[in-house]
């Protein structure tokens, strides 16, 4: 593509006419609709005649003229007004009544397009036109320089430009992690992962597929999907649907599908996919995405907690993570948009590395990796170099699911180390400083091949789904105290709530509120001088002092748990003294409380008597409280023991180096 760089830099320099009326982090509000506009005019060229006369022909006799004009056009979408670029510069006085005039005239799905749930144009050809930039800006894009015309710039071509585009706008105004759009081989990565070892079902005859992504962006992971299906059947039918949130990013993506022949009514938004989704009767073949990393989900909270409440017959019955991050939220979403009775689906889903092991046993997180693994819809995660995307350097991870693994992978999980499969780039763009080789032999081949060869070597390791389960178990001792009435365990007494509120007042009335706090303060002090008529004797079973206590306090007329929390802050644990009991048996101490996790293919008795009871002979499990769970640790099961350096050449280090600092500093004297 030897215009491509050209051409973005000519359209990215034209954001500079912007400056004043825009701040640079609204540059793509103009410029990015200006560009798509400015394609359709270039595609729209060569049958503008034909539309015009079929126009003036039938627009008096037809009502509904759609078909007729699309036909005229020779495609899904048309413009009948007279102007175009080059004759809108005709007439500058005008200029704003015409564009506005000609952005009328298009057919239905483009106007969604420029309309208020995209681009929102016809607000910035009025502030263009009042800022006297409107015809300038025509101008430079009528310039030969941007001619977007097919036969000079392909579809793959214009959606490159517009990547780009998209990509130095989002650097620009400092936008999130993965935002938008994925770097396109880590589009071929995923996409090969989910075609290529299963060509055989790809080249069947009379096949419609369809491919989701619920977080579609620019649509690049659609069409490479659709791409890449052509290389194995050209004769497949393939249908993309996909459901994008940030506004101008959706009408790109609905504006390539349109320019590119596809069915831009199946790409839906400005809408969220996890609170609002416009799919919610269909399952699809393929799924994939690149969600967004860490970010939360409070905007969605309510819907999705609603949702959460029906189970399994909603989309996230599996449970909810964390508020500030939606990433399992969607992962289980793509899930729930498998297809049933038997029919097969795939799944490539990208993340970081939070997914796989934020979240303890019992928590979201882990209910959700729990519902996934248990139902063996992980076929593999593959971990990737860091540094591969525009806008963050993190690692990040391809996970693939399925509702059907083939026989050898049931009830298996594949992992695959690619963190060093990548190749420094000549010149880093944003955060990305890496990049996969593709091609034989590349890192994206070498990186299918083990997938598709699932053995076991140095990258690739085979596990049964149980091995990354656990069983968390509640580990409690004894409560163990002995009791004393002292100055510092007097102090503690204020840590106590119902003592500290006795001297608290909720009156709004200052005499009232001082009254009522000088009231408490006095009782306050009257029960800890009662207590200190017990002594300074030290008391080692609970009993014994609790009857101390009672007597002590017995005029104050305080209420059971009152006298409990007293008694609990005159305390200190103290492995000597007897347990406390109630009716005869031990209770547990809430400061001494443990856990343990034990993996699900270990006996969980036979571990607690070999690794816990000879360091607490007394300690027991609650086995009320287990809880199962499930993490994925890529640094445990690849992780390579590099032994300390010998202390002898570190030595020899030192003394080198403090050999050359004495040189220099007799230099310098």
């Amino acid at each position: 593509m030897s215009n491509f760089q050209e051409k973005v830099s000519f359209i990215w320099d034209l954001a500079d006419l912007l400056w004043g009326p825009y701040k640079r982090n609204e540059y793509q509000k103009v410029i990015l609709p200006f560009t798509i506009l400015k394609r359709f005019d270039c595609v729209l060229s060569d049958t503008k005649k034909n539309v015009l006369e079929t126009y003036k022909k039938y627009k008096d006799t037809i009502e509904n003229k759609e078909h007729l004009l699309m036909n005229a056009s020779k495609q899904d979408f048309y413009n009948y007004s007279k102007y175009d670029f080059k004759t809108l510069l005709e007439d500058p006085e005008h200029i704003e009544q015409n564009l506005l005039h000609y952005m009328d005239c298009f057919s239905k799905n483009v106007q969604d397009i420029f309309g208020e749930s995209g681009f929102n144009i016809k607000i910035h050809i009025t502030k263009l036109a009042k800022n006297e930039l409107l015809f300038l800006l025509i101008k430079k894009f009528s310039e030969s320089k941007v001619d977007l015309h097919p036969d000079i710039v392909s579809n793959y071509e214009m959606g490159t430009i517009f990547e780009e585009l998209v990509r130095k706008f989002s650097e620009q105004s400092n936008e999130e992690a993965g935002d938008h759009f994925t770097p396109r081989e880590i589009v071929e990565l995923m996409t090969h992962l989910m075609f290529e070892v299963h060509k055989d079902e790809i080249r069947q005859k009379n096949l419609i597929k369809t491919v989701y992504d619920p977080a579609c962006g620019t649509g690049g992971m659609l069409t490479g999907s659709k791409n890449y299906i052509a290389t194995i059947n050209k004769e497949m039918e393939v249908a993309l649907f996909g459901q994008e949130l940030n506004e101008e990013i959706y009408a790109i993506c609905k504006a390539d599908m349109l320019m590119k022949g596809e069915d831009s009514d199946k790409i839906k938004g400005p809408l969220s996919t996890l609170s609002k989704d416009q799919f919610p009767n269909l399952k699809f073949d393929y799924i994939i995405s690149n969600p967004p990393y860490g970010k939360k989900w409070e905007m969605d909270q309510e819907a999705v907690e609603k949702e959460a409440k029906l189970g399994y017959e909603g989309r996230f019955g599996a449970g909810t993570p964390r508020i500030n991050d939606g990433q399992l939220l969607f992962l289980q979403h793509m899930a729930s948009k498998m297809k049933v009775n038997g029919e097969k689906s795939r799944i490539a889903a990208i993340t970081n590395g939070s997914p796989l092991f934020t979240g303890d046993a019992g928590g979201g997180e882990s209910d959700i990796r729990t519902w996934m693994i248990e139902n063996d819809y992980v076929e593999a995660i593959i971990a990737l170099p860091n540094q591969l995307f525009y806008n963050t350097g993190i690692y990040t991870y391809i996970w693939i699911l399925t509702n059907k693994k083939s026989t050898e992978r049931v009830g298996k999980i594949q992992l695959i180390n690619a963190t060093s499969f990548s190749k420094k780039m000549r010149k880093s763009l944003g955060n990305k400083r890496n990049e996969l080789s593709s091609g034989k032999d590349g890192h994206i081949e070498k990186i299918v091949q083990l997938y598709a060869d699932f053995k076991l070597n140095i990258h690739s390791k085979i596990f049964d789904k149980k091995e990354f389960g656990y069983t968390k178990i509640i580990v409690e001792r004894p409560l163990q105290l002995n009791f004393i009435v002292n100055d510092e365990r007097l102090e503690n007494l204020y840590s106590v709530s119902t003592f500290a509120k006795l001297s608290e007042s909720k009156s709004k009335n200052p005499k009232e509120k001082l009254e009522e706090e000088t009231k408490g303060k006095y009782k306050q002090d009257a029960i800890i001088n009662a207590l200190k008529t017990i002594g300074h004797e030290t008391y080692k079973n609970w009993d014994k002092f609790e009857e101390k206590v009672k007597k002590a306090l017995k005029e104050f007329g305080l209420a059971p748990n009152f006298i409990n929390a007293i008694i609990m802050a005159l305390s200190e644990h103290d492995d000597s003294v007897e347990y406390v009991l109630v009716k005869g048996k031990k209770i547990a101490d809430s400061n001494l409380r443990d856990s343990e996790k034990i993996p699900l293919k270990q006996d969980i008795e036979e571990y607690f008597k070999k690794e816990v009871i000879p360091y607490y002979p007394d300690a027991w499990m609650d086995r009320s409280k287990d809880n199962i769970g499930y993490e994925v640790n890529f640094n445990k099961y690849f992780y390579k023991y590099t032994p300390p350096r010998l202390l002898e050449d570190i030595e020899k280090d030192i003394a080198h180096i403090t050999t050359e600092i004495q040189k220099l500093l007799k230099e310098d004297l």
